[in-house]
Parts: structure tokens; C-alpha cells; sequence
């Protein structure tokens, strides 16, 4: 028997092995098929799929024995890695490299063949190998077929570590966006109460003393309450938005429309608004959380952006096999063609003459839920004619 020797990038070779963390790991049925696949058509009892580690030869998946590794020294794939292609041998009791080996005596191995499973960078990592206990001679279909089976055992080791890289990613990102959400909360509760005060005194100061204020001083009054509202519609609407996602994992359920279209009715609706929508129908099977999000927000946006005497908001809804429809028309102030692909974005704000100020993030929350939902949203508008902000979700 001869022990193989180590490849000359034995090194990076080990750190190219570990980098896709497959060793010890447990089997999976993508690896099983393959090796299931090369027994069958080699035509042999024993299939493996193997990754060298430093001292031992790791089997991801096994055809045909019941344990999964073995010393490295003693391993037909230690050879096979120092390989540009397939290694055969019809019958090791014949080989030089293999005669007296404790797999010949113990375990029969007699016929061996295996392809390296060769990395992008060029790092043989392990292998495909098929083992009989008789000799054998594979023909050029089933030396073919081994090879390709081996190619496509390295695709799954990349998938595998993408995979991981993703998981990883997304890991990363859940924390930060935790971190940002516990932030936005801090925020929220350590200026919200001072601006509050802000907007109170400013108001008490003026009423206390609108006899001998100048109209400039007023005015300028009127700037510092209008700005601490402004910051804290900011503040609510970024808290609004780190919080949207909450309500994705509720439950779906039964929704009475006008239960909800008059909860909607009562937080934003006033006596001088004409308030429209479908009476007597039950939505069936929706995230009615979700819904109450993003129908108060595009309510809300449809009187914000209203300069007419009477405002006027209508919900229209209908659905097919597999989705709700909602659209929300208003006849406020409209939105120019050349802008309406930015309102969703965050803090993307439009000039307008309603004299009521704007975060730009409740457009871009609906968006973000509307999305996450599985659904799509639009809007249809046209300057001083109104629009209409149509939304779906699956059912």
C-alpha cells in the first residue's frame, strides 16, 4: 500500500474545505440522489460522496455502507484529489498503491473508480466515487455519466454555501433592522413628550399674550409650532414604518367591511368629508391588521392632499380566485404623471397648496407592507382631478 501524498496547496486546499462548513454535517436527500444515481449506473453496491479533511475522509452521502468517514491515509480519495480527472481501478488487489489496504481486506473493496469534486478556484475538495467488491471495467457512459454527477455534486456545494451567505445576510440584516426599530422607539419616547410641550407653550404663549404680540411675533410662533409638528409627524411616521412589519404574521380571518370602513370613519373622517365605500360584504380570509394599516395610511394621504370644500375619499373593492383588490379615489389635488413613480418612496414629498405638511413616509410604509404581503399597488392621478392608489393581497 502507498500512502498518497499531500497536493502541493494542501493549505488552501483545507481553508477552501471549510469554507462551504459540510463537514459532520448530517445527510440530505439532493446528496443521496446522486450517489443512489452513480451506484445505478455504474452498476455497483457502493456509492459515496466524500469530502478530505485533514486526517479522514468525511462522507456527505453514503450508498451502500453504514458509516461515514474513514483515515485519510488509508483512502482511495486521497489519490483521486491529486487527480485533473478520473481515477479507475479495476482491481486494487492488483495495484501497487491499493494492495494490502485494510478497505481491500476488511471492507472487499476490489473495483474503485471516482471523479474529484473540483471547486471555481481549482481546489479538489473531495469526491464522487463508486466501489464494487468484484473487478470491473466501467465503459465510456458510465465514466461519462460519473463525471457529469460529479460536476453537478459541486454545483450543490455552491448552492450550500450561497445558501449560507444568504442566511447570513439575512441574520445580519434582522439585527440591524431590530437595532434601528429599538431606536426609532427610543426616539419616539424621548422627543415626542418635549415637542408636545413645545406645541403647548407655543400655543399658551400666544393666547396669553395676543394683545401685545406683534404680527411678527406670531407669525414667528406660528413657524415654531408648525415645526414641532412637522418633526414629530416625522417621528411617528418612522416609528410607523419600523413597526409595520409586526402586523405580517397575524393571523388571516373574516373581515365585516363596514365594522372597518367606520373604525376608519371615526380616526379620520370629519363631519365636512364624504366618506364612500361598499356596504354589507365580508371580506373573506385576510390579514385584517395588515388591512387596517394600509387603508387608515392611504385614507389619510387622500385628505391630507385635498384643497376642495368637500372632500370626498371612496374604497371600491372586489376580488378573484386568488387575490383582494382595494382602490381608494379621491378628488383632491392629483399627482403629476412625471412624479408618480416617486411617491412611494421614502421621504420623497410634493409641493401642494393644501397647507397641511408631509413626512413622505406613509406612502412608502403601505408599499413596504402591500409588498412583504405578496401583493402590488399603483396609483392612477391626474392634476387637480383626483387619484386613485389601487392595492391587492393574496388571498
Amino acid at each position: 500500500m502507498i500512502i498518497s501524498s499531500l497536493p502541493v496547496d494542501e493549505a488552501q486546499r483545507l481553508h477552501a474545505v471549510k469554507s462551504y462548513t459540510i463537514l459532520d454535517t448530517i445527510p440530505e436527500s439532493d446528496y443521496d440522489n446522486i450517489t443512489t444515481l452513480a451506484a445505478s449506473i455504474c452498476e455497483v453496491p457502493i456509492a459515496l460522496i466524500t469530502v478530505m479533511d485533514e486526517k479522514r475522509n468525511f462522507f456527505k452521502s453514503t450508498k451502500g455502507i453504514d458509516f461515514n468517514e474513514s483515515p485519510r491515509d488509508i483512502s482511495f480519495c486521497a489519490h483521486t484529489i491529486r487527480e485533473d480527472d478520473i481515477l479507475i481501478v479495476e482491481d486494487s488487489r492488483e495495484d501497487s498503491r491499493f494492495a494490502n489496504n485494510p478497505l481491500v481486506k476488511g471492507q472487499n473493496a476490489i473495483f474503485y473508480a471516482g471523479v474529484p469534486i473540483v471547486n471555481p478556484e481549482g481546489f479538489a475538495l473531495g469526491t464522487l466515487c463508486v466501489f464494487d467488491h468484484k473487478p470491473k471495467i466501467l465503459n465510456d457512459v458510465q465514466i461519462n455519466a460519473l463525471k457529469i454527477l460529479g460536476q453537478q455534486t459541486m454545483k450543490l456545494f455552491e448552492l450550500r454555501k450561497k445558501n449560507i451567505v444568504l442566511e447570513e445576510t439575512k441574520r445580519e440584516l434582522e439585527q440591524r433592522n431590530n437595532h434601528l426599530k429599538l431606536f426609532a422607539g427610543h426616539v419616539s419616547h424621548d422627543l415626542k413628550s418635549p415637542l408636545a410641550n413645545i406645541s403647548s407653550l407655543t400655543s399658551l404663549l400666544m393666547q396669553d399674550n395676543k394683545d401685545i404680540l406683534s404680527n411678527e411675533s406670531i407669525e414667528y410662533l406660528d413657524y415654531i409650532e408648525e415645526s414641532a409638528t412637522i418633526l414629530r409627524n416625522y417621528i411617528d411616521g418612522i416609528l410607523g414604518y419600523y413597526k409595520a412589519d409586526e402586523v405580517l404574521g397575524f393571523d388571516k380571518e373574516d373581515v365585516d367591511f363596514d365594522d372597518l370602513a367606520e373604525d376608519i370613519k371615526q380616526i379620520l373622517i370629519s363631519k365636512r368629508d364624504n366618506f364612500e365605500f361598499h356596504k354589507g360584504i365580508t371580506i373573506k380570509n385576510i390579514n385584517k391588521a395588515a388591512l387596517s394599516q394600509i387603508l387608515i395610511n392611504l385614507v389619510d394621504n387622500a385628505l391630507k392632499h385635498n384643497d376642495k370644500a368637500v372632500r370626498t375619499v371612496k374604497i371600491d373593492y372586489k376580488y378573484d380566485l386568488f387575490h383582494h383588490q382595494f382602490s381608494i379615489t379621491d378628488n383632491g389635488i392629483g399627482i403629476p404623471l412625471d412624479k408618480q413613480d416617486q411617491i412611494f418612496e421614502m421621504f420623497k414629498t410634493l409641493e401642494n397648496n393644501t397647507g397641511k405638511s408631509s413626512t413622505g413616509i406613509g406612502l412608502s410604509t403601505v408599499k413596504n407592507l402591500v409588498e412583504k404581503l405578496g401583493g402590488t399597488i399603483s396609483v392612477a392621478s391626474a392634476v387637480n382631478q383626483g387619484s386613485t392608489f389601487t392595492f391587492t393581497m393574496p388571498k
